[in-house]
């Protein structure tokens, strides 16, 4: 077997990385709405990228274990404890059968990930086992999960190489202010000057419509040219529509295919994860860069993932006398080192 669900939670359902190659045709991405913590899970419990995990908005399930395994969870801190005891987050963590999953206190972040070691049995809807809630499409029952909902584990483990290594300094999320780095365009040129530098210049806030569709900002006004209509094109995860009202809308991973506002900007892949943790009467601030800098960004972050990945798997001789280990951060991005002195 796998799980049960005693309580769903607020708003929980599987993803993985989307849906993709289908837009074409009207489907929505959907997907891990944060990325960054969505692979760290899976890759704390040796899963594949890809793997499909619960995505747990704002309040955390009860979780009932019918089989053993190892789980992480990543992402916001719902304060989660196994059997009422606290365990940690950004750590693989071994489950037994007939232990319960709980969460607490709300401490940071609006989104968590938890991973399965050997992932869920949920049978894949073109191509992806993610949730489209709207369509009641993939996941399971294409449904956030309620009460007495059982979902299968595939390949379960009890055992991973380097178990006592795999956990990594916790994303903290904290703090109300956020920076978005973003690309400008594709529709720039459909705003005054004075309508480009309020939006770099202005401080705006989370409203209350924000879920994982998109995220609407209150603030001064953005300038059009004439008016915030186009002829509807693709849009791309994280771009900023600018209705003729004037305010943005952050489009997110259950964005439609195709929309008919005007686009000012799109927010660079590295950044995704602090829009997708923000919470309402966050301050948000937006600073360009260039096509290159977002590039390299996303670049590091997926070497350092894959160093720290390599690290868990390295073979490491028996005859240790001592062992230390270490947090790092490298480019905003915290690793977990080991150092062991030989015989």
């Amino acid at each position: 077997m796998g799980i049960i669900i005693r309580n769903g939670g607020f708003f929980t359902t599987v993803q993985d990385v989307g849906r993709i190659g289908y837009q074409q045709y009207g489907y929505s991405v959907t997907g891990a709405i944060d990325p960054r913590s969505f692979i760290i899970a899976n890759m704390l419990i040796d899963n594949s990228d890809d793997e499909a995990v619960l995505e747990v908005t704002l309040l955390g399930p009860h979780i009932e274990f019918d089989e053993s395994n190892i789980i992480a969870i990543t992402g916001a801190d719902f304060s989660p404890t196994v059997n009422g005891k606290p365990i940690p987050m950004y750590r693989a963590v071994l489950v037994n059968k007939g232990d319960t999953l709980s969460f607490g206190m709300q401490k940071t972040g609006c989104r968590s990930f938890i991973a399965f070691a050997g992932g869920l049995d949920v049978t894949p809807v073109l191509g992806s086992a993610s949730t489209y809630t709207r369509a009641k499409l993939g996941g399971f029952n294409g449904r956030n999960l309620a009460k007495g909902d059982c979902i299968g584990f595939k390949a379960p483990v009890t055992t991973l190489k380097n178990f006592e290594m795999r956990s990594m300094t916790q994303e903290s999320f904290a703090g109300n202010k956020k920076v978005l780095h973003v690309i400008l365009g594709p529709q720039e040129d459909y705003f005054t000057k004075k309508g480009l530098y309020t939006f770099l210049n202005t401080t705006y806030k989370v409203s209350n419509q924000f879920d994982r569709m998109g995220c609407r900002l209150d603030g001064e006004v953005i300038e059009h040219v004439t008016d915030g209509n186009i002829i509807s094109d693709g849009i791309s995860m994280g771009a900023i529509q600018v209705p003729s009202n004037g305010l943005p809308i952050i489009l997110l991973v259950d964005r439609q295919s195709v929309g008919g506002y005007t686009k000012i900007a799109t927010i660079c892949t590295v950044n995704l994860p602090i829009i997708a943790q923000a919470k309402m009467g966050d301050e948000i601030l937006f600073e360009t860069i260039s096509v290159q800098e977002a590039q390299k960004l996303l670049r590091d972050e997926r070497d350092a993932i894959d160093a720290q990945r390599e690290a868990f798997n390295c073979d490491y001789p028996k005859n240790v006398t001592c062992t230390s280990y270490y947090n790092i951060k490298l480019d905003g991005i915290d690793l977990h080192a080991k150092i062991e002195e030989l015989e």
